[in-house]
């Protein structure tokens, strides 16, 4: 059973254009609704689809961004695979949450940077917070993504299959550099090691991006850090940095991958420096004495 719906909304997502990451989150989408009732898909019923909705809502109290991806999974493969004509897949809606990213200080990035003990997860978190990447685009970074001439990196495994340039600062080429000699993968900058560290020259895969959280976790842990940290925080602290070092915020959206304007926007509400020369600005205007001081 499982074979046959896994294959099914796998093509269907591939004809689609999906990257592999919303393959992956789409089927294991309907991987969960199927475990649920322990029956196929084709034999769920609309309101047995609706049960399960709102039991993740209400009893699981599932979050807005679980819910999304279990109803775009699940909404996709019914339309999609199964055809189905249901009012439910119309209907179904998860708000997103207006929550502003947490962001480090840059003290605070370099901190943890250096805390990072093994070289392997060094080198990673590294070229993540200094060139702004996604989590899935720092594992699949390859030796021919990195332009050492025009300092450049080439990112075209990027979100919504959309490729770009990040430049490449001289200190992070150096890290990546030292790293690779430790294992010369003809292919990957960050290939799956294996046990004892032996498979890097000759692997196939890059490293597991469970081994990067492990690590990130741990350092967090050591230095007890009150903030919520995730590898993905590293790129919100890069673009919020850019902003209050004087980076244009259309540089900033291009060097990030956002096709839209209003996702680089959000960084505005992150910086302390624009605020901080606002008040001083405001406090000499608003002073009552009707002279400015020049």
């Amino acid at each position: 059973m499982r074979q046959d719906y896994y294959q099914q909304s796998m093509i269907a997502l591939q004809l689609a254009g999906m990257s592999k990451r919303t393959q992956q989150c789409y089927t294991r989408a309907v991987r969960m609704l199927v475990d649920f009732y322990s029956k196929s898909p084709d034999k769920i019923t609309e309101h047995e689809l609706q049960d399960y909705f709102l039991h993740r809502k209400n009893i699981d109290k599932w979050s807005a961004a679980t819910l999304r991806i279990c109803y775009s999974g699940i909404k996709f493969y019914f339309i999609n695979v199964l055809k189905r004509d249901w009012h439910t897949l119309e209907l179904i809606h998860a708000k997103r949450e207006q929550r502003l990213p947490v962001v480090l200080s840059v003290n605070e990035a370099w901190t943890i940077l250096n805390t990072v003990r093994t070289p392997q997860n060094k080198a990673y978190l590294t070229a993540v917070y200094t060139c702004g990447l996604r989590l899935h685009e720092g594992l699949h970074l390859q030796v021919a993504d990195i332009d050492s001439q025009r300092m450049r990196i080439h990112v075209h495994r990027g979100k919504g299959a959309k490729d770009r340039y990040v430049p490449l600062p001289k200190h992070t080429l150096a890290v990546l550099r030292d790293y690779w000699r430790l294992h010369r993968n003809n292919t990957w900058i960050f290939p799956r090691l294996g046990r004892g560290g032996k498979e890097g020259p000759g692997a196939k895969k890059p490293m597991n991006y469970t081994s990067v959280q492990g690590a990130l976790g741990r350092t967090l842990k050591q230095l007890k850090f009150k903030k919520k940290v995730s590898v993905h925080t590293l790129r919100h602290s890069y673009a919020t940095h850019l902003l209050e070092a004087g980076v244009n915020i259309r540089r900033i959206q291009q060097y990030l991958g956002h096709r839209s304007l209003s996702s680089t926007m959000v960084y505005l509400h992150l910086t302390t420096q624009g605020h901080q020369r606002a008040y001083g600005i405001i406090d000499n205007l608003m002073k009552g004495d009707g002279h400015d001081d020049d």
